[in-house]
């Protein structure tokens, strides 16, 4: 489920605020279930957390912040 800056940047402005939303959601609830320790797959954190540092990026590249 990784992005690549390139689909990132073949987002609409939107799409892109959409995307960087769902993404933190599922950060907080995968960091919840981590809490309970019903996470198994920790790795996901990572990979959320890259996912929305891309799209941060990207959005500052093009003035959207």
């Amino acid at each position: 489920m990784t992005l690549k800056p390139n689909e990132i940047r073949k987002m609409t402005p939107e799409k892109r605020r959409e995307e960087l939303k769902k993404l933190r959601q599922a950060l907080l609830s995968i960091e919840t279930k981590k809490q309970r320790g019903a996470l198994k797959e920790t790795g996901k954190i990572r990979s959320i957390k890259k996912d929305i540092a891309r799209i941060l990026t990207i959005m500052r590249e093009l003035g959207e912040l």
